[in-house]
């Protein structure tokens, strides 16, 4: 085979891979902007504000030095959910009857049902997991979303290259055709 037909066809083959890069890429920054748009849309129908230093002095502890960092703002974005999951709600609910399980919890209160202090203290927990999952499925979505974006913009990247290395092929093609 002439080197020019291997020129051309590998120069083609990689004119296709451009095309499927593109579409590739395309599809993940859709989703990049989809997940995100959906994160923040329903963090952001929650109306869930980070508490501020002045209204909260628990929030002074060490442990809840990340949670200072969003200090009065609004959650809206899967980083933020989780900050809020783990630092304030994983940090409050430990402080909730010696950092005991709700499943802990909940074994001790159905072997004695006429505490009430335990029986609050279950519902309260399980209140403050649920919340914490849901939050730590926002990051998750969010974190997704931001996987998307770069696998877009590397997509993007590679089909630019491919595009300009495939086009040096087709010049190199016909410059070799021409000898």
């Amino acid at each position: 085979m002439e080197r020019r037909t291997i020129d051309y066809l590998v120069s083609t083959a990689g004119l296709l891979i451009v095309a499927v890069l593109c579409v590739a890429g395309g599809l993940l920054l859709w989703g990049h902007n989809y997940i995100n748009g959906q994160v923040t849309s329903q963090l952001s129908a929650q109306k869930i504000i980070f508490p501020t230093v002045q209204n909260d002095p628990v929030i002074a502890a060490p442990q809840y030095a990340a949670v200072r960092a969003d200090s009065g703002q609004q959650v809206l974005t899967g980083k933020q959910a989780e900050v809020y999951a783990n630092d304030l709600i994983g940090n409050d609910l430990r402080l909730i009857a010696g950092g005991k399980t709700y499943s802990q919890l909940s074994d001790q209160a159905l072997k004695d049902p006429s505490n009430a202090t335990l029986q609050s203290e279950v519902a309260l927990v399980f209140k403050g997991d649920t919340l914490r999952g849901l939050l730590l499925n926002a990051y998750a979505f969010g974190t997704m979303g931001q996987i998307a974006g770069w696998a877009a913009l590397a997509a993007f990247i590679g089909a630019g290259l491919l595009l300009v290395l495939s086009l040096l092929g087709l010049v190199h093609a016909r410059r070799a055709s021409q000898a």
